[in-house]
């Protein structure tokens, strides 16, 4: 949003790629932005007001070409009515082997504009993972309060990273389950929000000013606000959709899947294990509130999959899911006392 010093135009977000030794998955969009007014100050809240507008106000630029190059590998896709553009990539040149992240250069092309260079950040591991993790951002990560949809707004597009906060022990679960059992692992971690793509830049800030290891924060939505229609597109079937997207790419490899009691979690992560046989190991929810009925729906959830192999916990906070994440063999004894630590204060203290 700052890159264009307020003079708008023709830009390019391409958002963290993820794949594996076989094939990348890319997406992103192509935009026109508004520039700003020579009125509005370069800094302050009036220039953080003007840029929450524009964001929210870019206009996708349909069938804008996007050639991707990634190593010896390239693929060319079009953008779709609001901008947006997803690529398959088959990879058939070897990747180096020595690290995980590697480059992507982009090269945009649209009628009557001039062309548009970027570069994004592709998450293909080293070796085969032994857990795959998949996690929702709102009211798991990030406190946003989903039940009260107007602070929700305000701290989605308003609040700075800063200012936003993660569940206490968060970074330190995330870490733990990033290194896993041996302290020297590398898993993924992917995120699922049916939150918009307009908050990509700041959740990338908040992961890393938290300490949070940054996942391909790929999978976000497009809201499809405008003057006709002032509010968010349904998408009932957005968060297993893509994490049955993530199963297939990474085939084989187990998966634990982390989110919270607030909204639809245990219900979609729920049907994801019925429709993956032996692919899920635990389901971590993070208890929001109190409410009695919520609590006896999801132990219903959980005695319709008691005779899996996959555990569903139901946590008022990170060291529960932490505890059984290290005795189930997922993180370490290590892993465990930082976030007891984080927590509460002590290695030795239990919740």
């Amino acid at each position: 949003m700052k890159r264009d010093h307020g003079h708008g135009g023709l830009t390019v977000t391409p958002y963290r790629g993820y794949g594996s030794r076989r094939e990348a998955f890319l997406t992103g969009r192509v935009f026109r932005q508004a520039p700003l007014a020579r009125v509005v100050p370069r800094r302050g809240f009036l220039r953080d007001l003007a840029d929450v507008v524009r964001r929210i106000a870019r206009h996708g630029v349909a069938d804008a070409r996007v050639d991707i190059h990634l190593g010896g590998s390239h693929v060319s896709v079009s953008t779709d009515q609001d901008g947006y553009f997803e690529a398959h990539l088959p990879l058939v040149s070897s990747l180096p082997l020595d690290r995980s992240w590697h480059r992507a250069e982009l090269w945009v092309t649209a009628d009557h504009e001039v062309s548009v260079r970027a570069s994004v950040e592709v998450y293909i591991p080293t070796h085969e993972p032994d857990l795959l993790v998949i996690s929702d951002i709102d009211d798991t990560v990030m406190y946003t309060g989903v039940a009260d949809k107007l602070r929700m707004l305000y701290r989605l597009f308003i609040e700075k990273p800063h200012r936003r906060t993660a569940f206490p022990g968060v970074a330190s679960l995330y870490q733990a389950l990033h290194r896993g059992a041996d302290d020297r692992g590398e898993r993924p971690i992917l995120y699922v929000s049916r939150g918009p793509w307009a908050i990509y830049e700041m959740l990338e800030a908040f992961f890393q000013l938290n300490r949070i290891p940054v996942g391909p924060i790929l999978f976000l939505r497009e809201w499809g606000i405008s003057a006709r229609r002032p509010w968010p597109r349904r998408a009932e079937d957005h968060k297993q959709r893509l994490i049955s997207r993530m199963l297939a790419v990474f085939e084989g490899v187990p998966c634990i899947l982390i989110g919270d009691s607030g909204q639809h979690d245990p219900e979609v992560y729920t049907r994801i294990v019925k429709a993956h046989p032996g692919r899920i190991e635990a389901i971590y929810i993070r208890r929001v509130d109190q409410r009695v009925d919520r609590q006896r729906d999801i132990q219903r959830l959980r005695d319709q999959i008691r005779h899996t192999r996959c555990d569903l916990l139901l946590a008022a906070d990170s060291v529960l899911i932490a505890e059984h994440a290290q005795a189930r063999g997922f993180i370490s004894d290590h892993g465990l006392a930082a976030v007891r630590r984080d927590v509460v204060g002590s290695p030795d203290d239990s919740a």
